[in-house]
C-alpha cells in the first residue's frame, strides 16, 4: 500500500516535532512505491508495481526512469497473469479475465503508437496469440473433437501491409491411429478506416492435410465461424513486441512478435 501523506491532526497537547529533511522523505515515499525489482522476460520489473496518480506525476517524486518502467512493468505483469489460462480459448475464472483486462486498458493508457494505422511498419510481420476472450466452450467443443482426439495448437498472424491482407493460421494435432499435424489457414484482406481502425474482409479458407479436412468436413462452418477475423479491428496497443486490439464483436486480443515464417514446414 502507498505511503500515507495525510496524518491525523496532533493534539494540542503534544509538542510538534520538527519535519525530517525533504530528502529524506523523497527516498522513503521512492523505497514504499519501488521494492526491489526482480528479474523476468521482460528485464525488470518492480514487485510492487501499481500504476503511476496523477499527483505523483506532477509532485517530481517520481524520476523519468521510473516512468519509462511503467509500461514494460504492466507487460511482465500482464505475462504472468496469461500462465497456464492456455490463451483463455477454453475460458478464464471471472477474476483471473478481469485482472487481464485490467492490465490491458493500463497497457492502452500507455500506447506509444496511438494512431497505429499511420505507422503500419509497427503492424507488418508476424505475430503469436497469446490471448482472446474468444472462448470454445460446452456443445462446441465437443463438436470439434477438442474435448478428446483434437488439440488446439498455437494461432499465427502474418500481416503484409504492401498487400494489404492478412494470413491467419490455426494449429491443430489429430490424435487417433496416427498422429499428424494439421492447420487451418484464414486469408482476408483489410482497409485503413480511421487513424486506429481497419476494415477486415474474409477472403478464403483452407485446411491442409486432406486427413484433417476430413475430420472437421461436418463441422465446418462452425469451426470457421469462430476463428472467421471478418469486421473492424481496433489497434488500441501496438510497440515492438507487443500489439493488442478489440474488434466490433466485443473481443480482446493480445499477439506477441514472433517469426513470419512459423508454418512453412508443416506437414
Amino acid at each position: 500500500m502507498a505511503t500515507q501523506l495525510v496524518h491525523p491532526p496532533i493534539p494540542a497537547s503534544q509538542v510538534a516535532q520538527p519535519l525530517p529533511p525533504i530528502t529524506k522523505m523523497i527516498r522513503a515515499i521512492s523505497a514504499s512505491h519501488y521494492p526491489k525489482s526482480k528479474s523476468s522476460r521482460f528485464g525488470e520489473r518492480s514487485s510492487g508495481y501499481r500504476p503511476i496518480g496523477v499527483a505523483e506525476h506532477s509532485s517530481g517524486l517520481l524520476g523519468s526512469k521510473e516512468l519509462e518502467k511503467a509500461p514494460t512493468q504492466i507487460k511482465t505483469d500482464l505475462f504472468q497473469a496469461l500462465q497456464g489460462i492456455n490463451r483463455g480459448i477454453f475460458g478464464v475464472p471471472f477474476a483471473k479475465k478481469s485482472e487481464i483486462e485490467g492490465l490491458v486498458k493500463l497497457l492502452e493508457s500507455n500506447n506509444p503508437t496511438p494512431q497505429p494505422t499511420l505507422f503500419l511498419d509497427k503492424v507488418a510481420g508476424g505475430w503469436r496469440l497469446v490471448y482472446s476472450t474468444i472462448t470454445i466452450l460446452g456443445s462446441r467443443r465437443t463438436k470439434l473433437g477438442l474435448r478428446d482426439f483434437i488439440t488446439l495448437g498455437d494461432f499465427f498472424q502474418t500481416i503484409d501491409v504492401a498487400e494489404g491482407k492478412t494470413v491467419n493460421v490455426i494449429m491443430f494435432n489429430v490424435r487417433g491411429l496416427n498422429l499428424f499435424n494439421g492447420q487451418l489457414k484464414i486469408e482476408a484482406s483489410f482497409q485503413i478506416a480511421s487513424q486506429s481502425r481497419v476494415d477486415i474482409k474474409y477472403n478464403s479458407s483452407t485446411i491442409t492435410p486432406n486427413q484433417l479436412m476430413n475430420v472437421f468436413q461436418k463441422n465446418y462452418d462452425l469451426l470457421l465461424s469462430i476463428f472467421n477475423p471478418e469486421g473492424w479491428l481496433e489497434i488500441t496497443y501496438v510497440d515492438d513486441t507487443l500489439r493488442i486490439g478489440r474488434d466490433d464483436k466485443g473481443n480482446i486480443f493480445i499477439l506477441e512478435r514472433c517469426e513470419e515464417n512459423q508454418t512453412d514446414n508443416l506437414t
